[in-house]
């Protein structure tokens, strides 16, 4: 919302500093964002006299003009403007201005064979206006040498505030200078309410017709002016919509663009010798189209609320004029609309048709119903005041609906809320200077709102108001009170995975990610989602049309666009949610990574010692593992199982269970198809750790670390080679070697696989390493021996395999 200081002081009197004003504005919750002004840039451009004017000896349409900028001497300027003159009166710039309006700076130059040392400035080179038919001409005794920005009074500042969307009633000039005046800057100009007699019946009527459905307007009111003579706007009205960034049409078009910013109350105006018949506001019908005012064509349906006649559609009601019945300084006879419109329609439509208008911005906020006709009247009155004309009868159709909402206040509310300690007369003052109305004596008394402010729903809401007014500064700092206990745990036990998962995938030299949580419909399929329920019902993009049910295509894309742009080593990890439906058990907490190229967690990269190697299915198994490791998992307990998804390479890929049917990880390459489906460019291995499918740890959080299990006896190590089938996995041997002697064998690894001479052809060698720590006493022979035995025995009976000789 913007607007400027003399624009304020229309409505506020006051001798208040504009610091001060600023400073207030942002108190009391209307936040000053920017305060410019339009003199900065046109402060080089001076006013200057057109001394003589004679015909460029090579062109027609072109003259010399000898200039006097007040220096003592005079400037050689060549100039094509139709009102250039002897005795003229205009504004200068000199080589070295910049130009606002033609995006350049003036330099010394020839214009046919003629030097000219500046130029004569038009409105729409300064930006002033559109104007561009001539030079600026300024009156005769405007002072030569002084600043054109600052004689014209375009040092006016131009402050913009940022609103919340629960204030519409300080989307007008008027409703800011409401509140300044409560909280003590100035005094409020009370606005004119008089109305103005028609004399003669309004010849167009309204009907509302919404059928069954839910009526999209309120109440709409509508009167004729005929015999107004349109043109541009006066010059004070032009100007202060070009200081807040709108362009001067025409003086019916500027009036309802003034009142949307001083008011806050959107009108439309009709060329009434362009509507035919009556108006009806109804709900469109498919296959309706109409051309907008902004220049754009819009297809309606029947969600859409339009203004009809017997022809056409006229306008998307509460949001842009159609052209066919624009008015234009050829209009003679017009007809002013002020109407009230369902603000979730206004926002559903505008959503719709991608409209974004400064009445839109408005109505689907609120606006007060109460000024829906004295606003009909004020605009007519400017109207009339401006364009002249005879004002018919108002003509409304449908009901203001009543906005008496009582609340009941206890004045001990402010102390409770806020800690703030206040009188009563006091708050009864900041109320009633915001436009409540108050009744009853006591502690607790009865407030109603006004009309304007829609957010105001209960007492909480009126402690707010006075605080905001009465000011933040006065409440008071509080320390929290000290505990004499120790503090219990804070956080739950999923945001101690989350956080300690984040740290050992950063530490393995990962760089975290965070991606969109939706994705296209394709990449949902592909990586087993894409269901109904996870459809949005109102997307951001089409590429953005699902919920995600994993982490990595957000991150797959993310590691392409870092090698699209240099760098091709990427390690990304991401720790979000992910959906599998529409319930609430159905979204799960996942911790998710990739590497790509040579980032494998040794480093990345060409040295002059050797190239790293591309990553392969180990680095995600190992990153997958440290992971669970990190929030818990019993990583040695852990079983590899070969059921991964189906995005990952079915030979190079896997899953981390604990039991066969508890998945807390899958790991692996990514398939080859799925790299050329999206587009991507390879070696990339992933990984996805489900941290809600590990168990809830079954001992009492504590801070203090586990007893420490060590043995002050030496290990030993045996090592064994099994001859197996060739389709025997490797994981279920050592899982039977561990199961041999759960109480001596501490750790069982793969060290080394064999096929060749000495194994048949179908068969398999593999060597296993097996770490024995004692714990009572040192191991004997015997004792080795006697584990050894269980070994072979237990890999024999799970595996069917034999002791190599």
């Amino acid at each position: 919302m913007k607007f400027t200081l003399s624009w304020l002081k229309d409505h506020l009197e006051t001798e208040a500093s504009l610091d001060e004003i600023v400073e207030k504005l942002t108190m009391i919750g209307l936040e000053v964002e920017e305060v410019t002004n339009r003199a900065g840039r046109l402060k080089p451009f001076t006013i200057a006299k057109v001394v003589d004017a004679e015909q460029h000896p090579n062109a027609d349409r072109l003259k010399v003009l000898k200039v006097d900028n007040g220096s003592g001497e005079l400037l050689q300027i060549v100039c094509g403007a139709p009102n250039a003159r002897k005795g003229l009166v205009g504004v200068l710039g000199r080589p070295g201005d910049y130009v606002p309006g033609l995006d350049f700076t003036l330099a010394v130059g020839k214009i046919r064979d003629v030097e000219s040392f500046g130029m004569m400035c038009s409105e729409r080179e300064l930006e002033l206006s559109e104007e561009h038919d001539g030079i600026i001409d300024l009156p005769e005794d405007a002072p030569v040498g002084v600043s054109y920005a600052q004689w014209a009074g375009l040092d006016d500042p131009i402050i913009e505030i940022g609103l919340t969307p629960n204030r519409p009633d300080c989307t007008g000039v008027y409703g800011i200078a409401r509140d300044l005046a409560a909280a003590g800057i100035g005094k409020l100009k009370e606005r004119p309410l008089k109305q103005v007699r028609g004399t003669f019946p309004c010849p167009t009527n309204v009907n509302l017709e919404f059928g069954d459905t839910p009526a999209l307007c309120k109440a709409f009111g509508l009167r004729l002016v005929k015999g107004v003579k349109n043109g541009p706007s006066p010059k004070w009205m032009q100007d202060r919509l070009v200081a807040i960034g709108l362009r001067p049409i025409n003086t019916l078009v500027d009036i309802t663009n003034y009142m949307t910013f001083d008011q806050g109350r959107p009108l439309h105006v009709f060329d009434a010798d362009k509507v035919h018949g009556d108006l009806v506001v109804r709900r469109g019908k498919d296959g309706e189209t109409i051309d907008g005012l902004n220049g754009k064509s819009y297809t309606v349906d029947d969600s859409v609320c339009v203004i009809a006649d017997d022809n056409a559609v006229e306008s998307l009601g509460g949001i842009l004029g159609g052209e066919i019945s624009g008015c234009t300084e050829e209009t003679t006879n017009v007809l002013i609309e002020s109407a009230l419109w369902d603000e979730n329609g206004i926002a559903a439509t505008g959503r719709k048709l991608g409209v974004n208008t400064d009445a839109r911005y408005r109505f689907e906020r609120g606006v007060d119903p109460d000024y829906m006709l004295p606003g009909l009247e004020a605009a007519t009155q400017m109207v009339l005041d401006l364009c002249g004309g005879e004002p018919s009868d108002v003509v409304q159709a449908g009901e203001v609906p009543e906005t008496n909402r009582i609340i009941d206040f206890p004045y001990a509310e402010v102390k409770r809320l806020s800690g703030i300690d206040t009188v009563v007369p006091e708050m009864n003052l900041t109320l009633k200077s915001l436009g409540f109305w108050i009744s009853g004596t006591g502690d607790v008394v009865k407030v109603a709102p006004p009309s304007w402010r829609p957010d105001i729903e209960g007492k909480a809401d009126l402690v707010e108001e006075i605080v905001r007014i009465l000011g933040l500064d006065r409440v008071p700092s509080t320390p929290l009170p000290r505990s004499d206990t120790v503090t219990t745990r804070v956080l739950t036990t999923g945001q101690i995975r989350r956080s300690k998962a984040r740290r050992s995938l950063a530490s393995r030299g990962m760089n975290e990610a965070v991606t969109w949580s939706f994705i296209s419909h394709d990449q949902a399929v592909t990586f087993d989602g894409g269901a109904d329920a996870l459809v949005l019902a109102n997307p951001i993009s089409s590429d953005m049309s699902d919920m995600r049910p994993s982490l990595l295509p957000g991150l797959l894309t993310a590691g392409q666009r870092n090698a699209d742009r240099g760098f091709p080593d990427a390690a990304l990890f991401e720790v979000g949610q992910i959906f599998t439906g529409d319930q609430p058990d159905d979204q799960k907490m996942v911790a998710a990574g990739i590497r790509r190229g040579t980032a494998s967690h040794a480093g990345s990269g060409r040295h002059w010692s050797g190239t790293s190697d591309a990553v392969d299915v180990f680095d995600a198994k190992a990153d997958a593992e440290a992971a669970l490791s990190a929030i818990g998992a019993p990583v040695e307990k852990l079983q590899v199982y070969r059921d991964a998804p189906d995005y990952f390479h079915p030979g190079r890929s896997g899953t981390l269970k604990l039991g066969p049917k508890n998945t807390l990880a899958v790991f692996g390459e990514i398939h080859p198809r799925i790299l050329k489906d999206l587009d991507l460019d390879g070696p990339v291995v992933a990984f996805e750790v489900y941290l809600d499918a590990l168990p809830q740890p079954k001992n009492k959080a504590t801070r203090s670390k586990g007893k420490l299990q060590a043995s002050d006896l030496m290990p030993v190590r045996r090592d064994f080679a099994f001859v197996v089938d060739d389709g025997v996995e490797a994981e279920k041997l050592l899982k039977a070697a561990r199961g041999a002697d759960k109480t001596l064998i501490s750790d069982v690894t793969l060290f080394d696989i064999y096929k060749g001479k000495g194994v048949d052809e179908n068969q398999k060698s593999l060597a296993i390493d097996v770490l024995l720590q004692p714990v009572k006493k040192t191991l004997t022979d015997e004792d080795i021996e006697a584990v050894s035995k269980k070994i072979v025995a237990s890999v024999e009976k799970a595996t069917g395999g034999t002791l190599r000789g």
